[in-house]
């Protein structure tokens, strides 16, 4: 963040609250003309500041309202069992994050489904298909207190 002046942050925390935003709009928000706004936009995305636009979807409104946390352990630790496993994890649309982690278990996954049906489906037709899970725990979300995108910069 050492290249960053505070007009930079300032229109970071401007595009995590709303990336359709036009440049003229930002500006004048900003106190400044559009030029400028728009070569410092381009500047942060060409930097790596900002890796892409995206749209926030209502996940209930797709019927994906379950919201389950999936901790795995391996049964192995070998470098080639790991890259197996996140490759097939990576390819399961149902994961939405997967983070590897330490502790008891090696990986968590958050995972959409649109109720326990469709998980119970899930984890005996998918997630027990990957080789090498020794053990899981699920924890399902009773309620979502706080979910946020935006990063406090």
């Amino acid at each position: 963040m050492e290249n960053l002046d505070n007009i930079d942050l300032q229109i970071l925390k401007q595009l995590q609250e709303n990336s359709n935003i036009n440049t003229k709009e930002l500006a004048s928000k900003l106190f400044l003309t559009v030029t400028p706004v728009y070569e410092r936009i381009k500047r942060l995305e060409r930097d790596g500041y900002i890796m892409k636009y995206v749209a926030l979807l209502d996940k209930k409104k797709l019927n994906l309202g379950m919201t389950v946390f999936c901790n795995v352990r391996l049964k192995e630790h070998a470098k080639n069992v790991g890259s197996n496993f996140v490759k097939d994890i990576v390819a399961l649309p149902e994961i939405i994050e997967c983070y590897n982690i330490a502790g008891d278990y090696d990986f968590m996954l958050k995972i959409l489904v649109e109720d326990m049906s469709s998980y119970q489906d899930f984890v005996m037709n998918k997630l027990s298909t990957i080789e090498n899970i020794g053990n899981t725990q699920s924890i399902f979300v009773m309620g979502e207190i706080k979910h946020s995108t935006a990063l406090a910069i």
